[in-house]
């Protein structure tokens, strides 16, 4: 006969077993919830301070816009545009990723860093198709990287006037100044071709560059919203100091 109190040791023996088996699979498998309202608020934050940067960036002159100002030779790039670009890419995102932490309430640094990972995957879709559409310049000059082939690719987008051929009566002056003139829109044209390549890397490095450092100011955004000390080292004693 198993008595009343060896049944009490087997059922407190089970119960331990049960709660070290889910203690384990919770430590491996830890779900974390995922706010798809403050993720899209945070997005679209991200997107609107980018076009809010990019024209003051066109409007102050630090952002050149249009076919003729494309990136062919990366050391004519002025000190300012390059700190401007540097700013306005990593900031809009620390915003996006700050409002997605702050909208969802989350008050876990990590959690907090994954809306604002998820901030930054959620624009970059939005961002391509915009540029696509032509909207690039709006987001100043490092974005134009990513409407794909940009138009000014083509050598028919060079933006030099073609010469109109002189009238069958023109003198003999004319015909001079048209070949002329002809020869050196040729030179400009082969040129053109020739940078292409080279101007298609430079806009596709520019692109990348925003794009990692948007990565960067969204994980940090969401850092800052949890609000808590962003030091790499505060998760272990986390534990301990909370009740």
């Amino acid at each position: 006969m198993i008595t009343t109190h060896e049944n009490r040791i087997k059922i407190q023996e089970n119960e331990a077993h049960t709660f070290q088996v889910d203690e384990l699979s919770t430590r491996h498998f830890a779900y974390w919830p995922v706010c798809w309202s403050a993720i899209s608020i945070g997005a679209l934050a991200s997107i609107a301070a980018i076009v809010v940067l990019g024209l003051i960036g066109v409007a102050l002159g630090v952002h050149l816009v249009g076919v003729e100002n494309r990136m062919v030779d990366l050391r004519k790039i002025g000190l300012a545009a390059i700190a401007f670009s540097v700013f306005s890419a990593f900031l809009a995102y620390v915003l996006g990723g700050w409002v997605a932490g702050m909208v969802g309430g989350i008050r876990r640094s990590e959690p907090a860093m994954l809306h604002g990972t998820i901030t930054w995957l959620l624009t970059v879709p939005i961002l391509v198709v915009l540029a696509s559409l032509g909207a690039g310049s709006y987001m100043g000059g490092w974005y134009s990287g990513l409407s794909g082939s940009p138009s000014w690719a083509s050598p028919t987008a060079a933006p030099f006037d073609r010469p109109e051929p002189p009238e069958a009566n023109a003198s003999q002056q004319e015909r001079l100044q048209y070949a002329a003139n002809r020869a050196d829109y040729d030179a400009k044209v082969k040129l053109w071709r020739e940078e292409t390549p080279r101007a298609t890397r430079n806009a596709a490095l520019g692109a990348v560059t925003a794009l990692l450092l948007g990565l960067m100011g969204s994980v940090i955004g969401g850092w800052m919203s949890s609000g808590e000390p962003m030091t790499l080292t505060y998760y272990r004693t986390r534990d301990r100091l909370s009740p």
